[in-house]
């Protein structure tokens, strides 16, 4: 007997899907930072083992779109309503459990197995702490609270506690997936990673580093296109460009005599040795592409596109 499926990764930015769903994979496939809005495409991981294939993804946090990109954001988090097998809802101990509710409404409908993951119980008592839970409740008083509010807005789901972060329930889990898959054979090669190509990657580490490097609206205004990726048996040459939608924000990505960028493209660099185990060749370049976000060509170029 051999059991496979689409287990689905979602829920609202910056509660730690994609810190989960590297965790489940057991590789480093999705950024996750301290910043909201980091993924942004659907992202997918494989498990294989001989008699079962898991297929994870990670998709971009839910949000009411401001522009077009977030439009496709939100069209990749849909989309993952569509196929699953097994549904990971993911909030965490701060957020409000009614936020978005029109999101949370089609999964309330769902006919599938849904797991609800409340995570970041580590940071329970920096919570109580920082006034987000009433002050006279324990951390488990509070965690208790907060499983019951769920189960009134998900009663059909189970409702499992964990901290991505420390790994704590990602192995529990993980098992419980492994009992709710289906018979199936595979979809894709026991050896296969990834959907994603080689490419992707390098682009989302160099966006991850503009991410940790940059403030304000300047990471949400890049996005990254390899222009070439020459792989050797010990070395890759890559290429690649990064778009902003300004000349400011050139500057302020090139930096004073070109330090910024140095600074992005060496950690960038370094990343991706490390993600290839080979030595890397990296040269980057900044170009203004006006108003990406907001353009249905240039998204479709970028890959934005769910279907």
């Amino acid at each position: 007997m051999h059991k496979a499926g689409f287990v689905n990764i979602v829920g609202n930015p910056n509660v730690g899907k994609s810190t989960l769903m590297n965790q489940l994979v057991g590789e480093r496939i999705s950024i996750a930072t301290f910043k909201a809005q980091t993924t942004r495409h659907r992202i997918m991981g494989i498990v294989n083992t001989p008699d079962m294939q898991i297929v994870f993804s990670d998709t971009p946090g839910v949000l009411k779109p401001n522009y077009k990109l977030q439009e496709s954001m939100l069209a990749f988090s849909e989309s993952a309503l569509q196929d699953a097998d097994v549904l990971l809802y993911v909030t965490d101990v701060v957020e409000n459990p009614e936020k978005n509710m029109d999101f949370l409404e089609k999964v309330q409908h769902m006919q599938i197995p849904v797991i609800l993951l409340i995570n970041k119980i580590d940071e329970l008592e920096h919570a109580e702490a920082r006034g987000k839970r009433a002050e006279h409740l324990t951390p488990q008083q509070s965690l208790a609270a907060l499983v019951e509010q769920w189960h009134t807005l998900l009663p059909n789901a189970e409702i499992l506690p964990i901290s991505a972060k420390n790994k704590f329930g990602v192995d529990m889990l993980l098992k419980r997936i492994q009992e709710l898959l289906p018979e199936s054979p595979a979809f894709f090669d026991k050896d296969q990673l990834t959907d994603k190509p080689a490419r992707f990657f390098v682009s989302e580490i160099i966006r991850e580093k503009i991410l940790l490097y940059y403030d304000k609206e300047i990471p949400y205004s890049v996005e990254v296109r390899v222009e070439r990726f020459k792989e050797t048996d010990k070395r890759i040459h890559i290429n690649a460009i990064i778009y902003v939608e300004r000349d400011s924000q050139k500057g302020i990505i090139i930096g004073h005599q070109g330090i910024a960028l140095k600074k992005v493209s060496t950690e960038a660099r370094k990343a991706l040795e490390k993600f290839f185990q080979k030595t890397v060749f990296l040269e980057t370049f900044v170009k203004v592409d006006k108003d990406w976000r907001s353009s249905q060509r240039e998204l479709d170029s970028f890959g934005y596109n769910p279907e």
